[in-house]
Parts: structure tokens; C-alpha cells; sequence
């Protein structure tokens, strides 16, 4: 565990091929480079296992190229993870065992698809992830249950309810989202200014 990090929150490593007849790789931005880091070490043949559901995100078109040049069985590049989702969920129904899971990118992304494959049943031996690119946080105010994505300053405004809000860096994995607590509770009004703390 990280020095200064609490036990809810997740450690991310590095993605390195396993072997398996299908390999299932989802990731965002520059979570791209991750996967394509894997050429290095991948047999000629590796990608003609693999699905990739790419969410380019602010990278814009910079990595599709390179992901197309991979020559995967699959490869989808879509606007956004609720977009992707059917595409995900299909794929994970339709698993093997043996199936091996890469997400790379964003904690926003990895936590919401770690969630999808552990419901579908794959182990968490079968996952893994690499962190690449934005820190910023996928946040549930404890209040109104509503989910912020990408949250970059502390405090923030809940997208949902409008309440001022604190990041816990508690993370629930339930959730696949760290926690927002009202900052101003006991003292109304008294908001400090917000500060970017993820990028």
C-alpha cells in the first residue's frame, strides 16, 4: 500500500500480457498507451485475441491509429462509458473461462469497469489495471446519492443537489466512486475556496 493512502483505495500496477484465449481491454485517454505498451512483450499473434473498447476522452484521435494498427479482433472507439456500456456487458456475458480483463486509464473508468466484470464473474485474478493520465475523481454525494465525474477541485459543487462538497479519499468500490461529504454542515455558508487538487 502507498504511504499516506488509506485502505479503500485502490493500488494500480501495471498491465502485462497473461495468457488466455480471449483479452478483453478497455481504457480511456491516454490509458491507450498502456495497452499499446504491451507490444513490447506481446507474441505476433496476441492481438488477434484481443477486444478493445477505447473512450478517447481529450486524447481525441491521437492513439486511434495506433490501436487500429494492432490489428485487434475488435476495436471500438466510442464517445463515452455509457455508450461503451452494452458493448461491455455483451462481451462479459459472452466470457470464456479464461478470459483476461487490461483496464487502463482514468480511476473514473477502471472503477466502473471492474465493478461490470466482477458482477459478470470474472475473478479479480483476472483483472488488471494500470493508472494513465487524469486523476481526476468520479465522486457520490453522500447526500442526494448523485455521481459527479471527473471532479477536479475540493471543495465542489454536487452536480446534482448543489451542495458544497468535501472528497473523502474514501473509495467505494461498490460504487466505483470516492465519497463527498458537506463541507459547510455545521457552520452554513462558510465555504473555503476551491483548490484543483486532481488533474
Amino acid at each position: 500500500m502507498l504511504e499516506g493512502s488509506i485502505p479503500s483505495r485502490p493500488v494500480y500496477g501495471a498491465l502485462e500480457i497473461r495468457p488466455g484465449r480471449l483479452h478483453l481491454m478497455v481504457a480511456d485517454a491516454e490509458g491507450a498507451e498502456a495497452i499499446l505498451d504491451l507490444v513490447a512483450s506481446a507474441r505476433p499473434d496476441f492481438f488477434a485475441g484481443a477486444h478493445i473498447i477505447y473512450l478517447p476522452k481529450t486524447s481525441g484521435e491521437k492513439f486511434v491509429a495506433r490501436l487500429e494498427q494492432l490489428a485487434p479482433a475488435q476495436l471500438y472507439v466510442g464517445p463515452s462509458y455509457d455508450a461503451a456500456l452494452p458493448r461491455l456487458r455483451r462481451v462479459l456475458a459472452g466470457a470464456h473461462m479464461g478470459l483476461q480483463v487490461y483496464l487502463a486509464g482514468t480511476e473514473g473508468l477502471m472503477g466502473q469497469a471492474m465493478l461490470e466484470a466482477t458482477q459478470a464473474g470474472i475473478p479479480h485474478s483476472a483483472i488488471q489495471t494500470e493508472h494513465r493520465g487524469s486523476t481526476a475523481r468520479r465522486v457520490q454525494c453522500v447526500h442526494c446519492k448523485g455521481v459527479t465525474e471527473d471532479v477536479t477541485h475540493d471543495p465542489f459543487q454536487c452536480a446534482h443537489c448543489g451542495l458544497h462538497l468535501f472528497v473523502r479519499d474514501h473509495y467505494s468500490r461498490r460504487i466505483a466512486a470516492f465519497q463527498g461529504v458537506r463541507i459547510d454542515a455545521e457552520d452554513p455558508g462558510n465555504i473555503p475556496e476551491s483548490v484543483e487538487r486532481f488533474r
